[in-house]
């Protein structure tokens, strides 16, 4: 920690690509925080989402972007058992929370309506050193590369909308809508359910798509016709489970036309976009419609096992490793759609 400065990507305003490199100080931890020391950071589409100002959530501006990310502890607060200096650990999202919150009592910190995250309500992890209370560390097996490792927190995302928000059982149908990290992710989760699973994209989307065929044994799908083929071909009446992981809300018109009666929509994707249109269907089809938002300590244990085990395998997925300086190329690449995950590196 020979440097009082670090090198950061910081998003400095509401305005369109307000993001910049800029040198700020070594954190300062409480006694129950500790000083993770970066390895590798991934970059988010909410990452993306605050670059380009189209997200819809409340944003403290200036901020450290970055809230997927593992490392090294570098220092320990004077509270903190349990963890030594060096350990490898990722950490949880929830960097603030309120303990006396119903939902945090049941061990739903993520739902706790307080609560803050790395990267919009506090400084994240594009940078070398970042503050982060030991309550959201996990050890990282050895065996596992941070660059792996730094994707927990998607795979959480998805554990938690497939397994733990989802009606999901061997041999269901299910249809994933958009190609992004998470919805490739979501995907990968559902084929370890045992389910057949098609994901659906556009045009544009091929490459990625190819990717979830090869990595993952998932049919792409391009535009609604054939994700409504797709979903009808068994019986003619649709999928069991559409999970939503695109970022606009006309995605919903199309789960609600491609899934089955009785069937479950699991929604992912944030679209602060108005509807426009009628949700009669999902009464008229008796629809399950459920939201999925984050994850909690159980979920990240399981993902941690499932990644350190190979059952399963992010690497098909990571685009490429960049220093954080370059963090623009990356930002733009993953926004193009030439990678699907971007991964910076500290210097």
């Amino acid at each position: 920690m020979s440097s009082t400065k670090n090198a950061a990507v910081v998003n400095y305003s509401e305005q369109k690509y307000s993001v910049e490199i800029r040198e700020i100080p070594l954190p300062e931890i409480g006694e129950e925080d500790i000083l993770l020391e970066v390895e590798n950071v991934g970059v988010c589409g909410s990452d993306l989402h605050q670059w380009t100002s189209d997200h819809s959530w409340p944003v403290n501006y200036p901020v450290v972007l970055g809230h997927e990310f593992g490392g090294k502890i570098a220092a320990l607060g004077s509270r903190v058992a349990g963890w030594n200096v060096g350990d490898r650990v990722v950490s949880e999202t929830a960097a603030v929370i309120s303990t006396q919150n119903p939902m945090s009592k049941v061990g739903l910190y993520n739902l706790d309506p307080t609560r803050k995250g790395f990267g919009y309500g506090v400084n994240g992890a594009m940078t070398r050193f970042v503050r982060v209370p030991a309550r959201c560390l996990h050890n990282v097996p050895a065996n596992l590369s941070f660059e792996e490792a730094c994707l927990t927190e998607p795979c959480c995302v998805a554990y938690n909308s497939v397994v733990g928000n989802s009606s999901i059982k061997p041999g269901d149908r299910v249809i994933v809508i958009g190609p992004g990290t998470i919805g490739i992710l979501c995907a990968a989760m559902a084929r370890l359910c045992g389910a057949e699973v098609g994901l659906l994209g556009l045009e544009g989307d091929r490459a990625r798509l190819e990717i979830a065929r090869q990595a993952y044994g998932c049919e792409p799908l391009i535009g609604e016709d054939a994700a409504e083929a797709w979903a009808k071909k068994r019986d003619g009446l649709g999928a069991d489970l559409i999970i939503d992981a695109a970022g606009h809300s006309i995605t919903l018109k199309i789960a609600m036309k491609i899934v089955r009666p009785n069937g479950q929509i699991t929604k992912v994707g944030w679209g602060p976009q108005p509807l426009n249109f009628s949700i009669d269907p999902i009464v008229q089809k008796n629809i399950r419609l459920q939201g999925s938002f984050s994850h909690n300590w159980p979920i990240w244990e399981r993902v941690i096992a499932l990644l350190a085990s190979g059952a399963l395998n992010v690497k098909p997925i990571i685009g490429g490793v960049w220093p954080i300086t370059e963090w623009k190329e990356a930002f733009e690449k993953m926004h193009s759609g030439q990678v699907v995950k971007s991964v910076l590196k500290p210097v």
